[in-house]
């Protein structure tokens, strides 16, 4: 559960950091979704749990969650590819938070700090996001 949520949550800020750099083209944008995404490799690399044994934890060819859902392939633009991609952020930082809980009580705090960081630069991101839309309408 660590090793997944760890790597969703770090996919899903370099989607959003993708689409803030080269569809927005905004610099803060970018470095903040960088910094968050830094935030949360330097919560992985400080727990307790090596990352060796989670790395070795993982059984890609049996996971039940690796097909795509129809609600995945369905994303057509900017907007709705970036709010997905938040949403796969807050929901995995949440889930890090609750799970990181057994093995690290220091953890949970740094988790919920960035978790509230995603959710102010998801607010900043949204006009910028829908103007574009409304602009390429």
């Amino acid at each position: 559960i660590l090793d997944a949520n760890f790597n969703r949550s770090r996919e899903g800020l370099r989607v959003c950091e993708e689409i803030a750099r080269f569809v927005l083209q905004e610099k803060t944008l970018t470095r903040d979704l960088k910094k968050a995404r830094h935030q949360v490799s330097d919560c992985l690399k400080s727990m307790t749990v090596p990352l060796a044994e989670l790395v070795a934890s993982r059984n890609v060819r049996s996971d039940v969650g690796k097909e795509y859902s129809k609600l995945e392939t369905s994303r057509r633009d900017a907007l709705a590819l970036f709010l997905a991609n938040a949403q796969r952020v807050k929901e995995s930082l949440r889930v890090l938070e609750e799970m990181s809980k057994w093995v690290d009580v220091k953890l949970p705090t740094a988790l919920k700090k960035v978790r509230f960081r995603v959710y102010a630069i998801e607010k900043k991101a949204l006009p910028k996001l829908e103007a574009l839309r409304h602009h390429g309408s």
